[in-house]
């Protein structure tokens, strides 16, 4: 992992400190670049969106989904956690704790829009970072990139109706026209525009460090970019925040236990269909995680900077790295108890290096 990755939440505290100080004391250029909307999409927001997703789209081979049938077992325990679980389990738990429980420490007028911004971050399966979580388990690589490669394709297909279904569910007005340009702007556009990079890069010589060295290239773009974002995110959210600073504790509450419940049902559910260790870590990992640049992107699109679903995604950032890193030990420290049942292929006979 690098020294960025590593310390991400502490990246995120400063943006949130930056940006309300920003926001407080001058409010007028956040107001103006939350005005250059097109269609009630952003044109900042797009515009560091791709300059985000894309280095990370880039890494992720499609081809590989011709692998996918050697991994099935694995392969069908993440897409049941991811697509038929992990959302409605969110939206559940959005219900009960920021409509129920949680409803009197909250902005009464902002309580919709938490619920939507949690469905949104539960119904974005991670991308790239998975990669980093699967690599500090000893995960199979190339199930790892099957699986990947398999939810981005799914996520064209099945973000918006899902999405739209669930906020429909809970009483919350559907812009259907603004979520798929969302989703053609946010999905579609960068993983073709991904794609056919990767397919200039291969047709020369050299091809892994062409690609290597472009990766390197784009990826302090991609965090400032990144870290960008959140600042003018926090600038039109200090005044909320400052006013009800436990705002963001009361969010996390559901995320971490959305985090906490998928990983560990998909873990035991891999185990139960005799999965080895090296594909149960990742497939445990990439159903707890979530593609947050993409949740924070639909978000500001559909309810704006300052909604409540804007500040829920990207709570759910905040809290992302300590919560995966958390999993990752507790999938370490469990390998032996893991494959101690009859049925379940040690690592070494499944995952060669």
């Amino acid at each position: 992992m690098g020294f960025f990755e590593r310390y991400l939440t502490l990246w995120v505290g400063f943006c949130i400190i930056a940006g309300v100080a920003l926001g407080h004391f001058m409010p007028a250029p956040f107001h103006y670049l939350g005005e250059m909307e097109y269609a009630r999409v952003n044109i900042p927001v797009a515009l560091l969106i791709w300059v985000m997703i894309i280095p990370m789209l880039m890494k992720i081979d499609l081809h590989a989904l011709s692998g996918v049938r050697k991994y099935w077992r694995g392969i069908g325990v993440t897409l049941f956690v991811n697509w038929l679980i992990k959302p409605f389990s969110m939206a559940l738990l959005a219900s009960f704790f920021i409509a129920g429980i949680f409803r009197q420490w909250l902005p009464a007028e902002q309580i919709d829009s938490y619920i939507a911004g949690l469905i949104l971050l539960a119904t974005a399966p991670c991308t790239a970072m998975v990669f980093v979580w699967s690599s500090l388990t000893e995960g199979e690589p190339h199930f790892t990139l099957s699986q990947v490669a398999l939810n981005d394709l799914i996520m064209i297909f099945a973000f918006a109706p899902i999405v739209g279904l669930l906020l429909g569910l809970s009483s919350i007005s559907v812009p259907w026209e603004t979520l798929f340009l969302s989703v053609l702007l946010y999905i579609l556009i960068p993983l073709i525009i991904a794609n056919l990079w990767r397919w200039l890069i291969f047709r020369g010589s050299q091809k892994s460090i062409r690609m290597e060295r472009t990766l390197k290239t784009l990826h302090p773009y991609s965090l400032m970019a990144l870290l960008f974002m959140l600042i003018l995110l926090f600038g039109f959210q200090g005044e909320q925040i400052l006013k009800q600073p436990t705002i963001i504790a009361l969010l996390a509450v559901p995320i971490l236990i959305q985090v906490f419940f998928n990983s560990g049902l998909a873990y035991l559910l891999s185990r139960a269909v005799r999965s080895p260790h090296c594909v149960a870590g990742p497939s445990a990992l990439i159903g707890a995680s979530n593609f947050f640049e993409l949740a924070i992107a639909v978000a500001i699109s559909l309810f704006g900077f300052s909604s409540g679903a804007a500040l829920a995604t990207v709570v759910g950032l905040l809290i992302e790295v300590p919560a995966m890193l958390f999993a990752v030990t507790v999938i370490n420290k469990t390998r032996g108890w893991y494959e101690c049942r009859d049925g379940v292929m040690p690592h070494d006979e499944c995952c060669p290096a």
